[in-house]
């Protein structure tokens, strides 16, 4: 056996050991006298106690009674804030980005390349060693997205959370690449992204034969698409360029669907238009730089122009999201730093994904009725100088260890080699 199969085998059963499952049940939790974010309407409310009882949160307010057998935490007035959205990832569905055996998040087939009917979904694992990593961090769901391998419009996604479950939560989404991002996917054309969606959409919609010798899509992937024509369900579009943009407002518009965009570097070019049409845009606030001719508009003011105009603002990161999740919050901060308030800064790690995707009936906020995922952070939790206190998710305690961790306390302690929870 090689030193470096050897070594990975050592890296996995570390991760392993750290990503156990929680199997811990919800607690009955009164938080006291906490800076509690809401994420709402009703915004920060100083000095106040959310009552959590079977997983849910029940009450809301100053000086709340508690109830018997119901653990009492004194939050000495600091923030009490949802649980994290960790962007657009393949947390899950990537262990190593290296290890192709590891990676299941895109699929890449000769004939009839473009698969909309591919599920991600379906290939999570819930005991990933990123998920702890993330978690430490106050995130507690991400949305799973389909990446493209030979076709442009990646396949199919959904909101994970991150407390051991196996299954998404919510709607499916659907994940299409254009502009730069998806012209090696479609014969090196802009144009030609176009010409493909629309013959797409006509074979769904029925307007072309299923057994025409030209069509681009499987039974199953007409099916998928036309629900997604349908309205159920969002088009998430990875696409930067202002240009680009614009035929995609244009070409929804004419087909009626629902779409998010993700990136959108030139978003705030177009913010009045995304407004209009009520677009959510999944931004990273990092970008400043003209990676590509596609992000010539870069600016990190690009997250404060689109909420100025009304555009629902959420944050997603380029690059190694999945392994860099924890950056999610410098995203925010540094848009908070850039003229983006703060109360919208933090909704656009909480409430708005949660609006987006389809799930905000359930999680995304501090709210009666609402899944007790929660975060008591240490301070600011926009600041990555503070940290993460405790969590819960679903009213469950979760273990704030995590491979890094274990790693961490074990050569700079001298601590046993077993996690915590484990002795």
């Amino acid at each position: 056996m090689s030193a470096s199969l050897v070594f990975l085998r050592r890296v996995a059963l570390m991760g392993a050991i750290a990503a156990l499952p929680v199997v811990a049940s919800a607690q009955d939790v009164l938080v006291r006298n906490a800076t509690v974010h809401t994420a709402t309407a009703r915004g920060t409310l100083n000095a106040s106690d959310v009552l959590v009882q079977g997983g849910v949160i029940r009450a809301i307010g100053p000086a709340l009674a508690a109830p018997a057998g119901v653990e009492v935490i004194d939050a000495g007035g600091r923030p009490l804030t949802p649980a994290l959205f960790g962007g657009i990832t393949d947390i899950g569905v990537e262990e190593v980005s290296g290890e192709a055996s590891t990676v299941d998040s895109a699929v890449k087939l000769e004939e009839q390349p473009q698969r909309p009917e591919f599920d991600v979904t379906l290939a999570y694992n819930p005991d990933s060693v990123l998920i702890p990593v993330a978690r430490v961090e106050g995130i507690g769901f991400t949305a799973l997205g389909a990446n493209s391998g030979g076709g442009f419009i990646a396949g199919q996604g959904g909101v994970m959370r991150l407390d051991g479950s196996a299954d998404p939560l919510g709607p499916r989404m659907l994940f299409v690449r254009m502009g730069a991002a998806g012209s090696e996917l479609s014969g090196s054309s802009r144009a030609a992204q176009w010409m493909l969606l629309d013959q797409m959409v006509a074979e769904a919609r029925g307007r072309i034969a299923a057994d025409s010798p030209h069509a681009l899509l499987t039974p199953a992937g007409r099916a998928t698409l036309a629900r997604y024509l349908a309205g159920n369900g969002r088009i998430v579009v990875r696409v930067d360029r202002a240009a680009d943009i614009r035929q995609l407002l244009r070409w929804a518009k004419r087909e009626q669907v629902r779409i998010a965009i993700a990136g959108g570097t030139e978003a705030w070019r177009l913010a009045p238009q995304l407004a209009e049409a009520a677009v959510p845009v999944f931004v990273d606030a990092l970008s400043n730089l003209p990676a590509s001719f596609d992000q010539i508009g870069a600016t990190l003011e690009n997250a404060a122009r689109l909420h100025a105009a009304g555009v629902p603002v959420a944050f997603s990161q380029d690059g190694d999201a999945s392994h860099n999740a924890r950056k999610i919050r410098q995203l925010a901060g540094n848009a908070v730093a850039n003229g983006l308030p703060w109360e919208a800064a933090l909704a656009g790690l909480t409430r708005v994904p949660a609006q987006a995707l389809g799930v905000a009936d359930r999680i995304g906020s501090i709210a009666v009725g609402q899944q007790a995922d929660l975060v008591l952070w240490e301070g600011d939790p926009l600041d990555v100088g503070h940290y993460a206190e405790r969590m819960w998710l679903g009213g469950r305690a979760m273990p704030m260890r995590s491979r890094q961790t274990e790693l961490r306390d074990r050569y700079l302690h001298g601590t046993s080699t077993l996690p915590a929870y484990r002795r």
